[in-house]
């Protein structure tokens, strides 16, 4: 019955808010002149809506890191040709809409929320905003500032300093060695003419897509796509980097700090595999061990971490975390967690559990319209945004071995990126214990 945890959980949602289920609520997609829609029916009605640009960390060089996200923020906050940012941030506020962007390693997206009843006005302050952003230069100059600044502080925090080296050293010279937000220098150097053509040079119908979610028509969403985007021009489709392996390395970056910092990064499977429904629950049920070994036994950690990056598409990974200030002990657990599922492998319970709660908790994260956009998006741009649908049936369909071949299949090689003290650890700490003969057989725990 615990499995059926997430449909009581919608039925009472909407008991509650005082509807039934649509009759029609199923995703589709579907062309409107050259550019792609995902169109989900919702009963809800605030409506979201995604406008996705493929490539992410594909579309600079490492010289212009931060000119993407740079170029989506002064879109989509710095006004349009026939209205400035005060007024156009006015009508916005007067009806409730807001309009934001994000970038990310392989995609970047401009969003917007809005109630139904506003939108009609919000649909068009919203496609204005994308097809004609003013550049103006003296908002660039206040947004480019903002940015520049919060690089500082980002280049001044462990833990950032930490996520971002730890890509630069398993990537480099590879595109997700770029950081996306860019540096203080990078973005410094920036001009309002090289950013405006940036933006002009990603936004083509063979690299974009739209995702709405929302109480509307589609025959009505398709004629305001098409009087919006139809103008658009083709672009050119991505041709996305190579994946590579990673190397099994140990990174020491020296500071004088009191807490220890270390990330591992390892292989992973694309999130629309199958193998990648395995990763998510894998490294779920290693987080819990993590937790288990490295602080409630013996409070080596805060918050000790793993993690699935299933948002990388072109070279997905995995990801290994702590901060203690006893980095070599914290080091030897993480090890022998690792060691431990790569001989052993996940037991039969821990994957039943982990099932029932990863299924509620996936569901319960998808009651706004705004995250299902966000998951349908990044499905796509992964590949397949019907792998979002389907996500609760591949669960079901997982068995303890497909999860232990998964793990020991990636888990081959780490690269580990450490900073603090450099006197307390070597790179020795960071090799991986020698696994069994590989044929031995794993047999499941129960």
């Amino acid at each position: 019955m615990k499995k059926y945890i997430c449909y009581i959980l919608v039925m009472v949602t909407c008991i509650t808010q005082g509807f039934a289920a649509p009759p029609d609520d199923k995703p589709r997609e579907f062309t409107v002149d050259g550019i792609k829609v995902i169109f989900k029916p919702s009963v809800k009605e605030i409506i979201s809506v995604r406008f996705f640009i493929k490539g992410g960390t594909a579309n600079y060089t490492k010289e212009q890191e931060g000119i993407e996200a740079l170029a989506l923020s002064v879109a989509a906050e710095g006004g349009t040709r026939s209205l400035n940012k005060t007024a156009f941030a006015t009508a916005l506020e007067k009806i409730g809409t807001t309009i934001g962007s994000s970038t990310s390693l392989d995609y970047s997206e401009i969003s917007m929320s809005c109630i139904k009843e506003f939108w009609d006005t919000s649909w068009k302050l919203y496609t204005d905003a994308i097809v004609n952003p003013a550049f103006d230069a003296k908002e660039f100059d206040l947004l480019k500032g903002r940015a520049v600044s919060a690089a500082k502080e980002e280049e001044a925090n462990p833990d950032a300093r930490l996520r971002n080296q730890s890509l630069e050293n398993a990537f480099a010279g590879r595109n997700y060695s770029k950081l996306y937000n860019g540096t203080a220098t990078s973005l410094d150097k920036l001009t309002l003419e090289q950013v405006a053509a940036h933006y002009r040079s990603i936004l083509g119908k063979q690299n974009c897509f739209i995702v709405v979610v929302g109480n509307i028509a589609e025959a009505e969403l398709k004629q305001k796509v098409s009087a919006a985007f139809k103008g658009l021009p083709a672009g050119k489709a991505l041709q996305p980097e190579k994946k590579i392996e990673l190397k099994a390395d140990a990174t020491i970056e020296n500071r004088d700090i009191a807490t220890n910092y270390i990330r591992g990064l390892m292989n992973a499977p694309l999130v629309t595999d199958k193998e990648g429904v395995s990763m998510m629950l894998a490294t779920a049920i290693l987080y819990d061990r993590f937790f288990i070994e490295l602080r409630t036994k013996r409070s080596l950690s805060y918050a000790p971490g793993v993690g699935y990056a299933s948002a990388a598409i072109t070279n997905p990974y995995a990801t290994f975390y702590i901060s203690t200030t006893d980095p070599k002990q914290s080091l030897q657990v993480m090890m022998d967690e690792i060691n431990k599922v790569k001989n052993q492998g996940f037991s039969e319970k821990e994957l039943k559990d982990m099932k029932e709660s990863y299924i509620t908790n996936f569901f319960m994260g998808q009651e706004t319209n705004g995250t299902q956009s966000m998951t349908l998006g990044t499905r796509e741009v992964a590949g397949d945004w019907r792998k979002a649908e389907s996500l609760m049936g591949d669960i079901e369909k997982l068995t303890v071995q497909d999860l232990n071949a998964t793990f020991k299949k990636y888990s081959t090689s780490i690269n580990w990126t450490y900073l603090g003290k450099e006197s307390a650890v070597s790179k020795d700490d960071f090799k991986q214990p020698q696994l069994f003969p590989d044929n031995t057989k794993i047999s499941p725990k129960k």
